[in-house]
């Protein structure tokens, strides 16, 4: 299977799929799977914006409400990940996972998906320690700190994740912390000088991640966030090298800008050319956000963990920039969409649907956590929700637990121009069906956004969990 992976999309939908149009046209070969690394932007109308963090000079619309209307459709199936600059309200809305747009699916906060029978799991958004152990307390509106805190990754995500008996692939925003270590890290310098000072504080990147690399030991790894294209690969069970002594130097295509962390340079239309030296840790190609500081068919047995990862992180979509890439997974499962035109297969993976089950008890929607049970007892509940997932989804959605069969797409916001003297203010709540059709399935309740009182409800066969 051909799959091209994207850093930061910054809402450039119609220019990534022109670039992949033009890989495939050069190259005689059809790619079957895109894989976006956060940033995404899905921006469906201007009340959106005012819940995406970033500075007011970067609130623009880009592309995504097109495919939002149906204006267009994505060519490709695409899978994608929240990273820190996102309209939060909207990926809120499909926290456990669903359709931003026809072709175009969300993992959720969290999530795990099959792929043609390949495994493909994903951590939305980046680390902030203060924020890491807290429930998901954020609701609309948000003020200036949650808008931020929404973003931030739970412990909750990190525990599920955990619990995955392996993936094949793995998506992240953030690099998970030390990566830098098992690559050219003198070359990486080069181009980003500013990161020697977290480099050597050992603060660069996600703690939570490396755990989770470690455990999945996924054969690929996939990250944007830094801007830059960097490759290394993680040996399971070998010893950790030293590494050399980083070389700092200058990054000749990059530019500064005053207001953000670890943020982007969103007006892609610009070329850089300029080259511009800092002698602050801080990435001169991100948005600085001044208050963002640290402090039943039983399916087959998965494919033991990959002895090495193969990390890759991918830049931002902008001119001469590395921020695609196409590669080729081997897959045994043929499954293909025939009634589509032989369209990859995107299916629900069993594992975690019996994750989600025996977790939902601890989706904390305040900011207290509840403690989480042991790691040998979550294994037993897993495996006991496996059976209930196996006896009883299937006859729901089919055999193949195709997403199609449970989830479809629909509007819930509306479109650009639509807003009228609301336009700069954030957007009502909206309960997603999405979101209560994935609850359904699992006859989970929906702590996300559950319809209001009075309106129709779901079926009462759904349990409090």
């Amino acid at each position: 299977m051909k799959i091209a992976v994207e850093g930061c999309c910054h809402g450039e939908l119609d220019a990534i799929y022109s670039h992949i149009n033009q890989l495939e046209t050069k190259n005689s070969y059809k790619v079957d799977l895109l894989l976006i690394c956060g940033d995404f932007q899905a921006v469906r109308n201007h009340q959106d914006l005012q819940c995406m963090a970033v500075p007011d000079k970067y609130k623009e619309l880009r592309h995504f409400y097109k495919y939002y209307t149906e204006e267009k459709k994505a060519p490709i199936l695409t899978i994608v990940i929240g990273g820190n600059h996102e309209a939060s309200n909207y990926m809120w809305e499909l926290y456990h996972g669903g359709w931003l747009a026809p072709n175009i699916y969300f993992l959720g906060h969290a999530g795990c998906v099959q792929v043609n029978g390949v495994r493909i799991a994903g951590a939305s958004g980046i680390f902030k320690s203060h924020d890491f152990q807290k429930g998901s307390y954020e609701r609309i509106p948000y003020d200036s700190s949650m808008i931020r805190s929404i973003y931030h990754i739970r412990e909750y995500c990190v525990r599920k994740l955990s619990l995955l008996s392996s993936s094949r692939i793995f998506l992240s925003h953030d690099w998970p912390q030390s990566i830098e270590h098992y690559g050219d890290i003198n070359a990486l310098l080069s181009r980003k000088r500013f990161l020697r000072a977290d480099i050597d504080s050992g603060s660069l990147g996600s703690p939570p991640l490396m755990g989770l690399l470690t455990t999945l030991k996924p054969e690929w790894w996939f990250s944007a966030h830094l801007h830059t294209r960097y490759e290394a690969t993680v040996l399971h069970g070998e010893k950790e090298g030293v590494a050399a002594e980083p070389t700092p130097g200058l990054n000749p295509d990059e530019i500064t800008i005053d207001d953000d962390n670890f943020g982007d340079e969103l007006n892609t239309k610009q070329e850089v050319t300029d080259v511009v030296e800092t002698s602050v840790s801080q990435n001169p190609d991100e948005i600085t956000l001044e208050d963002e500081v640290e402090d039943v068919v039983i399916p087959p047995p998965p494919l033991p963990p990959s002895s090495s990862t193969k990390f890759l992180a991918l830049d931002k979509c902008l001119p001469r920039r590395q921020f695609l890439e196409v590669i080729d997974i081997e897959t045994e499962n043929t499954l293909s969409n025939n009634s589509d035109g032989g369209l990859p297969i995107l299916s629900f993976d069993p594992e975690w649907l019996a994750i989600s089950r025996a977790f939902h008890p601890w989706l904390s929607t305040a900011r207290v956590q509840r403690t989480f049970p042991e790691e040998a007892e979550a294994r037993e509940m897993v495996t006991r929700e496996l059976e209930w997932v196996m006896q009883n989804v299937p006859r729901k959605v089919g055999e193949q637990l195709l997403v199609s069969e449970c989830q479809i797409f629909a509007q819930t916001a509306p479109g650009p121009g639509s807003e009228g003297s609301a336009k700069n203010q954030q957007p009502p709540w909206y309960t997603n069906p999405q979101t209560e059709a994935f609850c359904s399935m699992l006859e989970l309740k929906n702590k996300i956004n559950p319809p209001p009182p009075g309106s129709q409800s779901l079926p009462t066969n759904l349990v409090e969990r």
